[in-house]
């Protein structure tokens, strides 16, 4: 909240000695001036939100951000990849305007299997989608490669690589934590970490595996108001140490 629009101490005290007393309650007005909400009115985008509004479970304010996320890293050098991808409209994101190569990965098949102690979804989830159906949802993006199965088993191919920008979106504990293991090491300085589902309640897992996976590292997740959390990595040196724990982050 912006602090002019904050109560001052006479006013709060107003409410609770005086008006309260009453049965009445004082209550701010909304913000004479919201934010800018640009995915609802930049064209390109909406445009582009038109083609895969129903092929993904990312929200509006998250495929915006993905979209700036990409032209922020066109820079750093490295690859994309996603993991989580559905039916394939975040990886349309992600790949539509750029000539780097987008790894996506997924099941194609619906949830793996999940630990009731931390996820709400259950194996089989989102099962409404084949890799047939993405495949020929992304084919106009020869950059594009697919690789189904549970995540990281298929990531074999892309041990050697190094990645820009990845997008998790993958909604359980031992999934999410598996992506921060594979794809943090292989980051390259000021690569982004993107976690689609971290600030959502029905995710409780999701922001568990991150919390934990970062606690003693130096990059801190930073929380968005579309429910993302996003990670940058700091250059390489000084990061390498003698820890017993840097095994468990691939550094």
């Amino acid at each position: 909240m912006n602090k002019s629009t904050m109560p001052s101490l006479f006013v709060r005290y107003l409410d609770r000695w005086v008006f309260r007393r009453f049965g009445y309650t004082l209550r701010l007005l909304p913000h004479p001036t919201p934010p800018l909400e640009p995915w609802w009115t930049d064209r390109e985008f909406l445009e582009l939100w038109g083609h895969v509004a129903d092929r993904t479970r990312v929200e509006p304010p998250s495929a915006y951000m993905l979209r700036q996320l990409v032209a922020h890293s066109r820079g750093l050098g490295g690859e994309i990849a996603e993991v989580g991808s559905y039916r394939g409209g975040s990886a349309y994101l992600l790949a539509v305007d750029g000539d780097r190569w987008v790894h996506v990965f997924d099941t194609f098949a619906g949830m793996p299997e999940t630990d009731p102690r931390w996820d709400h979804f259950r194996q089989g989830d989102f099962g409404d989608t084949s890799l047939q159906e993405v495949r020929d949802f992304l084919a106009p993006l020869p950059h594009v490669t697919l690789y189904p199965g549970v995540f990281p088993d298929t990531a074999g191919p892309i041990g050697d690589k190094r990645f820009g920008l990845v997008h998790v979106d993958v909604d359980i504990h031992q999934s999410v934590l598996e992506c921060c293991r594979f794809f943090y090491p292989r980051l390259v300085p000021g690569g982004i970490l993107v976690f689609d589902d971290y600030g959502f309640p029905k995710c409780p897992g999701a922001k568990k595996a991150v919390d934990e996976f970062f606690l003693d590292l130096p990059e801190t997740p930073l929380y968005t108001a579309s429910g993302q959390a996003i990670v940058v990595r700091r250059p390489w040196m000084g990061l390498i140490s003698t820890g017993s724990r840097d095994s468990d982050h691939g550094i």
